[in-house]
């Protein structure tokens, strides 16, 4: 017998759902969920979805790294894809090893991304070449999770009420690198939050003092 395969689509764009609803289904023998940011836990819970496209044309990147953190924590058997990845802004820290098995920047085409998702149901991830040199150069750096001094020097500004803006002006680099910094200390350290990354802080100081 026939297994229906359930894939899931978070947007907030209805033109790419129905797009791809209208593709997808025949193109890959699919079954394809359509959901919001705000509605993606509740369906990965009530459907037995095996993939979760997000595409980040419409999703903030705070958004998409909770909520790939929630599949990593509740949903683990479940792969994830972005579409609309952005080149110019470094969002390395979305890509999980275990978990993620497909990045498409904002310029890729449809052919592209068909082709891509044709690999991917064959069970193989598909990065971008530049993308993946990238990941590994930084796993060869850092050899593990341990915080790097910026990372830590961020932290350690939380844990004095300071906003990304005031952080950023007292390191005399941009509000997005600070958001960088702040996420993959996120990963590292094991939570998803501002208010979870200050409470591991305040926990753990002697770890984060340079």
């Amino acid at each position: 017998m026939f297994k229906v395969v359930n894939w899931m689509i978070v947007s907030r764009s209805q033109l790419l759902i129905d797009l791809l609803d209208c593709r997808w289904p025949q193109e890959f023998l699919v079954k394809l969920a359509k959901a919001s940011p705000a509605t993606m836990s509740s369906l990965l819970s009530s459907q037995q979805i095996t993939l979760v496209v997000f595409d980040l044309a419409t999703i903030d990147l705070q958004q998409a790294y909770q909520l790939q953190k929630l599949i990593e924590r509740e949903h683990y058997t479940v792969k994830t894809v972005f579409l609309n990845f952005p080149k110019q802004v470094d969002a390395k820290f979305l890509v999980h090893p275990a978990t993620t098995s497909g990045v498409f920047y904002s310029d890729s085409d449809l052919a592209a991304i068909s082709s891509g998702f044709n690999e991917i149901l064959k069970g193989r991830s598909v990065i971008p070449t530049d993308l993946h040199k990238s990941l590994m150069n930084e796993v060869t750096e850092d050899e593990s999770e341990h915080l790097t001094i910026r990372e830590r020097e961020v932290l350690q500004a939380l844990l004095s009420g300071s906003t990304n803006l005031d952080i950023a002006n007292q390191l005399f680099v941009s509000e997005s690198t600070i958001k960088t910094h702040l996420y993959r200390a996120f990963r590292k350290i094991g939570v998803s939050s501002r208010g979870q990354a200050i409470a591991w802080a305040q926990t753990h100081m002697h770890e984060v003092r340079v």
